[in-house]
């Protein structure tokens, strides 16, 4: 389940078009973090998986891989 949240969130950073800074200010976290969850080095918490959904319009289940859509 790491690897397909990391390439999910991967690819919906790609398709805004915002580089890892710019989606760690967005969502108020750091660089690193958001690095650190795109090689799957460490998950996500549960508020920051809620950031991202939110942010996204996606759903949480999307970000983990349960749903395809």
């Amino acid at each position: 389940m790491k690897l397909i949240f990391a390439e999910r969130l991967r690819d919906l950073r790609a398709e805004r078009g915002l580089n890892q800074s710019a989606l760690a200010k967005e969502l108020g976290t750091t660089q690193r973090k958001v690095s650190y969850w795109e090689t799957g080095k460490v998950e996500p918490d549960l508020l920051s998986l809620c950031r991202l959904a939110e942010f996204f319009g996606v759903s949480i289940d999307f970000l983990v891989g349960l749903k395809d859509y």
